[in-house]
């Protein structure tokens, strides 16, 4: 690979700049944090767009034969770099995981309606990156050369690329403030009264010995004006829940913006991590008050339980794929502290066995375990039932595969995406035999009040 150093950077103000680019994508550390927030990664103009709808796998358009992880792997194939340290991300695949690719998967019942604004994988495929170190404050343009494989025609591609972005971002002035995006009308598709009937209705599959727990999310839609702008709303989203895995990406009809505080699974090498959430207690103006909320959390028993729950099933899922006594638990119930809500978060890591690689992890957990519950299949089962609507990009996967083979993905929770006449935000919970309809219904809006104040 090819690399150039650039002046500091602001991940915005690249963006901004590569947007006259098609397929602009922005993996952005908002949230600062020494092993989290770390890095933010800018990428445009993709030389592959590989999908993944009604059961069929396209490279630009083009059919490839197999499951939609098998066909990705054979796309990404003739691409591959040795792993180097000096270079977290050499370029690879960047798009998300749709939760309806669950039921390519696994035997579960799909939802009665689905919108049809997503495709169950969309991967654009990245020869050139902007990487920018928020701890070294450097800024370092990479490019592979490919599609080119043969090495003169490779070095000449690279070369051209990093003139061609190093062009586009040359004296990129910091980003204006971002305008606002005016006040949109949402609509759930349940009513207070119907979410709470909903969080009983979990608790009887409970009790009757289904499920120990289940992730019941209601989903929000408003119609968008004449020339919305999606990257503003972006911007002001980071700005009101800034996030360790904020997201902004660019396909052919469709934008994402996400600002998840949740990794789902990282390959480092051989080293794999997860990181579920589970317990939420919305921040309050008063310090005094908000450090006693932190508190009740992180003492609270049933948020304790339903953290451990989902542990338990993640221990399960990374056994399928980890080398056997590697799968360890080094955070139990750890609090940490967003914008807009204080969390229960725990670390579950393992080694992934010889002969595997990423896909075979994310094919093995997707989707995570964390926004369906336990057992993770009969949950998804239910979740179907109850809510209705498929949740499409929500509660699936944004991030990154890396041609060197390592990968790191979130779940996509406190995430918007759009086409050109409406935005689709959905906000759940998991419920347990301990579950208060109420207050589980209010958590739903603790977690999507920041989304909704970006569009205000």
């Amino acid at each position: 690979m090819w690399f150039r150093d650039l002046p500091p950077l602001d991940a915005i103000a690249a963006a901004a700049r590569l947007r006259v680019l098609p397929g602009l994508a922005l993996l952005d550390s908002a949230m600062r944090h020494d092993a989290l927030g770390r890095l933010s990664l800018v990428a445009a103009d993709p030389f592959a767009r590989f999908r993944f709808r009604d059961g069929q796998a396209t490279l630009d358009g083009r059919p490839v034969p197999g499951g939609p992880f098998e066909a990705l792997r054979a796309c990404l194939a003739p691409y591959r770099l040795a792993a180097d340290p000096a270079h977290p991300f050499p370029g690879g695949a960047i798009g998300y995981i749709a939760y309806e690719c669950g039921g390519a998967l696994e035997r579960v019942t799909p939802p009665a309606r689905r919108a049809g604004l997503t495709d169950d994988i969309a991967l654009n495929v990245y020869d050139t990156v902007l990487v920018l170190d928020h701890a070294a404050g450097t800024a370092r343009l990479i490019s592979t050369g490919f599609p080119e494989t043969a090495p003169a025609a490779r070095e000449a591609r690279a070369q051209a690329r990093l003139a061609q972005f190093a062009d586009l971002m040359r004296d990129a002035p910091p980003a204006d403030p971002a305008p606002a995006c005016g006040d949109l009308t949402w609509r759930s598709n349940f009513s207070r009264q119907d979410y709470e009937k909903a969080v009983e209705t979990v608790k009887n599959y409970i009790r009757a010995g289904d499920i120990y727990q289940a992730n019941i999310a209601q989903r929000f839609e408003a119609g968008l004006p004449e020339g919305f702008d999606p990257f503003a709303l972006y911007r002001r989203l980071r700005g009101t829940n800034p996030a360790t895995f904020g997201a902004y990406q660019e396909f052919d009809g469709l934008t994402v913006a996400s600002s998840s505080p949740e990794r789902f699974v990282r390959l480092d090498g051989r080293h794999v991590e997860t990181r579920p959430i589970k317990g939420t207690a919305k921040r309050l103006p008063d310090p005094a008050e908000d450090r006693a909320a932190a508190e009740g959390l992180a003492a609270s028993s049933k948020d304790r339980a339903e953290n451990v729950m989902i542990v338990d099933l993640l221990r399960n899922d990374l056994s399928r794929v980890c080398e056997p006594g590697s799968v360890a638990v080094p955070v139990l119930c750890g609090l940490e502290t967003y914008a807009g809500v204080h969390h229960l978060v725990s670390v579950v890591t393992g080694t992934l066995r010889e002969g595997l690689d990423g896909l075979d992890l994310l094919e093995r957990t997707f989707p995570g375990g964390s926004i369906t519950g336990a057992p993770k299949i009969r949950a998804m089962d239910i979740i179907s039932e109850i809510e209705g609507d498929a949740r499409e990009i929500y509660c699936g996967a944004i991030g990154r595969i890396g041609f060197d083979g390592d990968l790191d993905t979130s779940i996509a929770i406190r995430t918007v995406f759009m086409d050109d006449r409406r935005a689709v935000l959905q906000a759940g919970g998991g419920v347990t035999l301990l579950s208060e309809p109420g207050p589980e219904y209010d958590e739903t809006l603790a977690k999507a009040e920041r989304v909704f104040e970006a569009f205000r």
